[in-house]
């Protein structure tokens, strides 16, 4: 039994551990961390459970090919329910409100009630997002490995993603706002826009709809801490073993032969290494010299970041009436770092066991944008923590503003900014996905390296946009080279 050592013991990190456990490897993961999970994370505070990592999980339906995944990792399950919000989110905007609804047919009324004179746009993109939700992420084999069951995409499923592939350019060429200004109404711009964001490809915005639309997309209950947590006691149960605040320094390679990995100046010795810890940091910071091969120099000059600041309160009263994804306007710009908000968002966890205290709230808000050199900034300067401060402030009192039910019933507050993912996940600027921009072409890279033996690579960072559904696929992609490698079969448990 050949000795597999992971580093990192986020989604990719589990994903790829079980995966090798269930084909027979003696399997160490090494996290640098106290728990499981990486960037599908949550934490506590004076008893309020702030969501930091997913707000849907694609794979959650049993009708796509991903769920087979998610089942075999042994993150969801029958006795764990998903809930499918409808409507999926809520924007206001001068006095109006506009729903997305997860049921095609009741967006196209519910938009012409809007905006009558939007019609042909309107139509035009409910018959975009029915052919979009017929594509699924396709769950196949890496070629020439041996396995106890063939994955691959039926033709049948094939033919039915075709109509989608000729409308697929016309959003990847075109940002999302610029897509939403095709809209003669101000609301229905401003939903589009919110969705994924305006400055984004209009492709992540369809993709995010039409995966609503499907059934899919929908919310396991104790959101992502609990999923990873599922994931890690599975992956111990199969015989793995999980050493936790363990941060490995060095992958030691001798003679283009990986031999197992540096902790504390220790040598780990084993036979094949999995890096899962974001790949564009490990790339460089794990190998001495960096690996320089010309996937590796392309993504370091290709890839673009996506961060956020992360706003989390514990309010003490119900706030069950209000929806629990929306966007409204505040009545001033809401400051964060250089970036003046005009526009708010919060999620709100009122309907949600075992997030607050009876009677209480939690509610999250995400700030995008490369905000990492100011926040780096603050922190040279002694000023983070107050200006950490002066920003849950802020949004308290724009929170209070439009919400008056709120004031003075602020139990805690945190802020988690891109240098607060970058302590704790090591990723790149802290950042937990990566920006596909107009006009780009799909893009990935390789799950070994070519100059390396012994070692594999998984993670959001090879597929970008990234994203949990990437990460266990990759992480079931590199242990599926490793069996190849290894002329081992490569079993999945369902």
């Amino acid at each position: 039994m050949k000795k597999v050592i992971i580093v990192g013991a986020g989604i990719a990190g589990l994903s790829a551990g079980i995966y090798a456990k269930q084909s027979g490897f003696n399997v160490t993961i090494f996290e640098s961390h106290t728990i499981p999970g990486g960037a599908s994370t949550s934490w506590r505070r004076k008893g309020y459970l702030f969501e930091g990592g997913m707000h849907w999980l694609t794979g959650s339906s049993p009708k796509v090919p991903l769920n087979k995944v998610w089942r075999e990792l042994g993150a969801l399950r029958d006795d764990i329910p998903i809930y499918n919000k409808d409507p999926f989110f809520t924007v206001e905007f001068e006095g109006k409100t506009a729903y997305l609804y997860r049921d095609v047919e009741k967006l196209r009324q519910h938009f012409l009630e809007i905006s009558p004179e939007d019609k042909n746009e309107i139509d035009q993109l409910c018959r975009d997002i029915k052919r979009f939700s017929k594509v699924s992420m396709p769950i196949s084999d890496i070629k020439n490995v041996k396995v106890k069951k063939k994955s691959s995409l039926p033709l049948s499923a094939v033919i039915k993603m075709l109509p989608a592939f000729s409308r697929r350019a016309f959003y990847a060429n075109q940002t999302a706002g610029e897509y939403a200004s095709r809209f003669k109404s101000p609301i229905l711009r401003l939903l589009i826009k919110s969705i994924v964001g305006e400055q984004y490809s209009a492709t992540g915005m369809i993709f995010t709809i039409a995966t609503l639309a499907s059934g899919d997309g929908g919310y396991p209950e104790g959101g992502s801490l609990a999923m990873a947590s599922r994931m890690a006691k599975y992956f111990e149960s199969l015989g793995g073993k999980i050493n936790y605040n363990s941060k490995v320094t060095k992958i030691s390679v001798n003679n283009g032969i990986s031999d197992g990995v540096i902790i504390n100046g220790k040598h780990i010795p084993a036979d094949a290494v999995i890096v899962t810890q974001d790949t564009l940091v490990a790339i460089d910071s794990l190998f001495d010299p960096p690996i320089n091969e010309p996937w590796a120099q392309k993504m370091r000059q290709s890839t673009k970041p996506m961060l956020n600041t992360f706003i989390c309160l514990g309010i003490e009263t119900d706030l069950s009436e209000l929806p629990e994804s929306m966007n409204f306007v505040p009545y001033k710009p809401l400051s964060c770092g250089e970036a003046e908000l005009e526009v708010v968002s919060i999620n709100n966890y009122a309907g949600y066991k075992g997030y607050a205290p009876d009677g209480c709230t939690a509610v999250t808000s995400i700030i995008s944008g490369d905000s990492y050199d100011y926040w780096k900034a603050c922190k040279e300067n002694n000023t983070y923590e107050l200006e950490k401060k002066r920003l849950a402030e802020s949004f308290i009192e724009t929170l209070a503003e439009r919400f008056p039910k709120i004031r003075g019933k602020v139990a805690v507050w945190d802020v988690a900014t891109p240098l607060t993912y970058e302590r704790y996940l090591g990723s790149y600027k802290g950042s937990w996905m990566s920006v596909m921009c107009p006009g780009e072409n799909m893009k990935s890279y390789p799950s070994k390296p070519e100059n390396f033996q012994n070692i594999y690579f998984a993670g959001q960072r090879l597929n970008p946009p990234g994203g949990l559904p990437v990460a266990a696929e990759t992480g079931r992609k590199a242990v599926q080279y490793l069996c190849r490698d290894t002329d081992t079969i490569f079993q999945g448990n369902i």
